[in-house]
């Protein structure tokens, strides 16, 4: 809560009775903006984070460390393909009860064919979110346009790095495959995995915008072919460069924390990167 110190009250009310033609609302509107630690973004948690909690468990954990938005792991913990329709829009209630918000699913794996991935399909439309993550075959992508246009639902192709070999290691590889493709595919930048492909994370947010559609965002110890995840502000990324490109593209997708690490036990170190983040982002006010 914002709170104001006698003298600025004094200059706000001489202010307003010099100026009378200042809307008041003006002022509630700034103050407004002032008190959002995420500037205008959608931040909130990627549910892989909490795969080894039952999803009362999972729920608990994302409303601990203050957040509301939440992508979905097609995991049986949480909400899964295997669920029937009715218990995938039960779960799903069960997140929304709760007063947080599902942005998309996923990560779903789409490299079996047209039926399974209809399934996925059909999977996200009953929980109610506009957006898949996904990790498919470059083959797949006619099936994917064809599912797009059926269902107007967005695709977010994640990136894996370098041992993805053959699929998408880096945001550039998904963009080269979907260029020709309904816009409604697109990408998730894994910022960490981008990172160990040997990309800048903030130069691929900046040069993809146009078809960005969910973020993961993490913190790794090293680069290289294996994934090293590690407590945000801990390791080698450059967040704030992240941040400020994110800002820059007025994104308004999913920015989803997901911490890989310390599976049984995530939340001390979930709230450790999103404390740091938002620290960051307190000075880029």
């Amino acid at each position: 809560m914002t709170t104001f110190s006698r003298r600025q009250l004094i200059k706000a009310a001489a202010f307003a009775s010099v100026v009378p033609t200042v809307p008041l609302m003006s002022f509630a509107s700034a103050t407004a903006a002032d008190a959002d630690p995420w500037l205008g973004l959608k931040v909130g948690v990627a549910t892989y984070t909490l795969r080894e909690l039952p999803i009362e468990e999972a729920i608990k954990g994302v409303k601990r460390v203050g957040l509301k938005y939440v992508s979905i792991k097609n995991v049986k913990n949480h909400i899964d393909v295997s669920h029937s329709s009715e218990e995938r829009k039960q779960r799903a209630g069960m997140f929304r009860d709760a007063g947080l918000v599902p942005l998309s699913v996923g990560n779903v794996s789409m490299r079996t064919g047209e039926a399974d991935i209809r399934k996925a399909f059909e999977y996200a439309r009953d929980i109610g979110v506009p957006t898949i993550v996904c990790a498919p075959s470059l083959d797949a992508i006619p099936i994917l346009d064809k599912m797009v246009k059926e269902f107007d639902i967005k695709l977010a192709i994640h990136n894996h790095g370098p041992e993805d070999k053959g699929f998408f290691p880096s945001p550039f590889d998904v963009m080269r495959a979907v260029e020709k493709f309904d816009k409604r595919i697109g990408l998730c930048i894994d910022v960490g995995h981008t990172a160990r492909a040997g990309v800048d994370p903030a130069d691929s947010i900046l040069k993809c915008q146009e078809r960005l559609y969910d973020l993961h965002m993490k913190d790794i110890s090293a680069l290289g072919d294996r994934n090293t995840p590690i407590e945000g502000g801990r390791g080698i990324l450059d967040s704030k460069s992240i941040l400020a490109a994110i800002l820059k593209i007025k994104y308004q997708g999913l920015v989803g924390f997901e911490y890989e690490k310390d599976a049984k036990d995530p939340v001390p170190g979930l709230a450790e990167s999103v404390g740091y983040v938002k620290g960051l982002l307190a000075g880029m006010k």
